[in-house]
């Protein structure tokens, strides 16, 4: 039993070789005569900054850092408050026979 493969099926098998070796020499092209200094973000970052786009998210993450700092001082307060609330309501005075 001969079996024969299309043209179809031979062009698959082309193009998923190709795929793959190309796949695989994006790390290789990447690195090839690159300095460490092409791979740092921060240039593009302070550019960024710098330029005033990202103001309205710089403001947004300030603020939310604000509020989640209130927030957590203000559980913290109330916590202490009802801790401190529940050892005045469970103990007794140490002189007197409850």
């Amino acid at each position: 039993m001969n079996h024969t493969h299309s043209l179809a099926e031979w062009a698959a098998f082309l193009l998923l070789g190709l795929g793959l070796s190309s796949a695989a020499s994006i790390p290789f092209w990447l690195t090839y005569d690159a300095d460490l200094a092409d791979f740092d973000p921060r240039p593009v970052l302070s550019w960024a900054v710098e330029s005033g786009r990202m103001d309205l998210l710089l403001i947004a993450v300030a603020d939310a850092k604000h509020d989640v700092r209130v927030a957590v001082h203000a559980s913290r307060e109330a916590c202490r408050d009802v801790a401190a609330l529940l050892i005045l309501l469970t103990t007794s005075p140490k002189g007197q026979l409850a």
